[in-house]
């Protein structure tokens, strides 16, 4: 226990002063998106300062200049709200599909509010696609990618059932790639009376892989194959026996 409990009140003591001096900054409108992934780089730095290994692929592969894009993830813990924008930063200014709960949170809720999100109730999945596409569609004809977590919930196991096309369908409507990302970031557990404080498991490493870019055109089953499948096929080896 006291291999997570230390990293764990080290970590959230940091996080804690991170995320009260950017709410500090939104709340007078000095919040930038450039602070935000600056700040997405300074929790990277304070998980991998209490022992998490980040182990990051496909950045390099990205032809950047061809945004903005639509990232479609996988979604596993809290990690990948922190930290993707330190992943994706070379395709800053980017934003996120939420749900309306997230805003409500008392210091989170100012910080999420900068990146100018886009807001889904969850309850009526027709209505949350027409604001995706609507709200998406306004901020990628802006120049700023769209990060979507097209499940339900967070889980660890992959259900390509449960991963919806919302990705996909943005991307296509919007005229831009979309971009699969894989992630496994069992290192921040989900916690039991607060889903997004847990515990931080320094032994198991963080892992982010990104896709190549994929154009949607008429073929958008074809798309959302392929981002499927590399989500799968990198989770798949990353839990592989003895990996």
């Amino acid at each position: 226990m006291f291999r997570v409990f230390l990293p764990s009140v080290l970590f959230y003591a940091q996080a804690a002063a991170h995320i009260g001096s950017a709410a500090f900054q939104a709340r007078r409108g000095r919040l930038t998106n450039t602070r935000l992934v600056e700040g997405s780089h300074s929790l990277r730095r304070s998980l991998e300062a209490v022992g998490v290994r980040f182990e990051v692929s496909g950045v390099e592969g990205v032809d950047w200049s061809n945004g903005p894009f639509v990232f479609a993830a996988n979604h596993m813990s809290a990690m990948e709200t922190q930290i993707l924008p330190s992943i994706l930063s070379p395709a800053a200014p980017c934003t996120f599909v939420v749900k309306s709960s997230l805003m409500g949170y008392p210091v989170f809720g100012a910080v999420l509010r900068a990146f100018d999100p886009i807001v889904v109730e969850r309850a009526d999945p027709r209505a949350d696609l027409r604001q995706v596409l609507h709200e998406g569609g306004k901020r990628l004809a802006a120049g700023m990618s769209v990060i979507v977590f097209p499940q339900a919930h967070r889980t660890e196991a992959f259900d390509r059932k449960g991963f919806n096309t919302i990705g996909v369908r943005l991307a296509r409507a919007a005229g831009v790639p979309v971009v699969p990302v894989a992630l496994h970031t069992t290192a921040w557990t989900q916690g039991r009376l607060v889903s997004d404080i847990g515990w931080i498991v320094p032994k198991r490493p963080a892992r982010f892989a990104v896709g190549t870019p994929i154009t949607v055109g008429a073929d958008s089953r074809g798309a959302q194959e392929q981002v499927v499948s590399f989500i799968e096929d990198r989770l798949a080896d990353w839990t592989a026996p003895g990996h």
